[in-house]
C-alpha cells in the first residue's frame, strides 16, 4: 500500500496515510485532532483547504459545493489522500 506524507499548516506538523483511511482518522491515529463532528461529510466542521496534492472522497458528493471545490476546500472526514498532501487547518491540535 502507498504511504502519503501530509502536512498541517500554519502549524508544519506531519503525518501519514496509506490512502485507504480517511485524513480525519489517520491524523487522529497520528495524535493530531482536525476539527469535526459528524464524520460523514454533512456537518462541514471539518471543512479545511488543500493547498497541494489529489484526494479522493469515499461517498459520492459531500457537502462541498462546485465553488469552494475549485477553491481547494475539503472535508478531511470523508477525504482520502491520492498523494503527499499539504492542508490548512487552523484549528487543528496536537498531541491528542
Amino acid at each position: 500500500m502507498p504511504s502519503f506524507k501530509i502536512e498541517v499548516e500554519p502549524d508544519g506538523w506531519q503525518f501519514a496515510s496509506d490512502g485507504s483511511t480517511t485524513l480525519l482518522e489517520a491524523a487522529r491515529d497520528a495524535g493530531i485532532a482536525l476539527p469535526s463532528s459528524c464524520r460523514n461529510g454533512t456537518c462541514r466542521t471539518c471543512l479545511c483547504q488543500l493547498l497541494d496534492g489529489q484526494i479522493r472522497y469515499r461517498i459520492e458528493w459531500p457537502g462541498v459545493s462546485a465553488e469552494e471545490k475549485k477553491a481547494g476546500l475539503i472535508l478531511p472526514c470523508v477525504a482520502i489522500a491520492q498523494s503527499d498532501l499539504c492542508l490548512l487547518v487552523p484549528f487543528a491540535r496536537h498531541g491528542i
